[in-house]
């Protein structure tokens, strides 16, 4: 391993941001709006990995990677938006992730302290996305989210007073709020491909416990589940909530809950030996999801079947 993708050039302040982009000092430290269309941005002066050290939303005229099923594709190609968090590594194969885009907001975490989104920004799971899991926005979306920005632009370029941060976090927090809506939207236009990756999600599973990974392995976590279907936990979480209202962990638990009652009342194995194949340390912790789950004990469910 190379030793630039050992030690990723860190960029912890907008100041530094605009300095690496070739840009002008912001006219606030904690804030800025880089509007591509007209400002120069140099983005090949950023090093191939870096990590930022505040969140980042751009907008990018035209995005790569539209999903298409069959035919048809189901994504807009009116652009999108793409999300960074502090400290999320971007490397050589996020260029849509520069921190140079068309149009991009950056803020660093200090300025929202003292706000209630200072907490909330951290429930939005689209700031730890992969790349290739960007919000392809259509037209009326486009424009939604341009105006916000250019508000956000407006007001940065005002006179600064003592109302200035009040509506920057107030513009930013609708920015996010629209942001959430529209993958809401995306989740379920993707409708008919995320059935077939409901159905890879089944088979994974099944296999896991078939093939008696879980003893070897352990429960299956939600990075296990992600990775075998080549997402990020974040999107297949909020993907998972969207469609069958759960999240990865809950989905998981499920699963294990549907294995356990069928063994529980199938077979002779004990309440030990369920937990054991199931892929738990100990069996007080399968007992309590268990009685979490269905309100019964192991022992209570297996007895209601003689």
């Amino acid at each position: 391993m190379n030793k630039v993708a050992n030690n990723p050039h860190k960029i912890d302040s907008i100041t530094d941001a605009h300095r690496e982009c070739g840009l002008p000092t912001p006219r606030h430290p904690l804030v800025s709006l880089i509007n591509g269309f007209t400002t120069p941005v140099d983005g090949d002066r950023l090093p191939q990995n870096h990590v930022l050290g505040f969140y980042k939303v751009s907008y990018k005229p035209k995005l790569g990677g539209r999903l298409k099923y069959g035919q048809r594709y189901y994504d807009f190609d009116e652009g999108g938006l793409l999300f960074a968090s502090p400290g999320q590594l971007i490397g050589s194969q996020d260029n849509d992730a520069s921190v140079c885009s068309e149009y991009t907001l950056l803020i660093h975490p200090d300025f929202f302290l003292g706000y209630p989104l200072a907490k909330t920004i951290k429930r939005y799971g689209f700031f730890s996305y992969a790349t290739n899991e960007t919000l392809h926005l259509s037209d009326d979306e486009k424009g939604t989210i341009l105006a916000i920005f250019k508000l956000i632009e407006t007001e940065l370029n005002s006179r600064i007073d003592d109302f200035s941060q009040d509506v920057i976090v107030a513009q930013s927090e609708l920015l996010l709020s629209y942001a959430n809506r529209f993958y809401k939207r995306q989740f379920l236009t993707r409708k008919a491909v995320n059935h077939d990756l409901l159905q890879q999600l089944e088979e994974v599973l099944d296999r896991y416990f078939t093939d008696q990974t879980s003893v070897s392995q352990g429960l299956p976590t939600v990075g296990y589940l992600a990775q075998q279907v080549h997402l990020s936990p974040s999107y297949l979480s909020d993907m998972l909530r969207a469609l069958v209202g759960q999240n990865a962990q809950q989905y998981i638990h499920d699963k294990l809950i549907t294995i356990a009652k069928e063994q529980l009342s199938t077979t002779g194995l004990s309440v030990g030996e369920v937990a054991y194949a199931l892929g738990f340390e100990h069996s007080q912790s399968f007992s309590k999801l268990f009685k979490s789950k269905t309100n019964q004990s192991p022992v209570a469910f297996r007895q209601s079947f003689n």
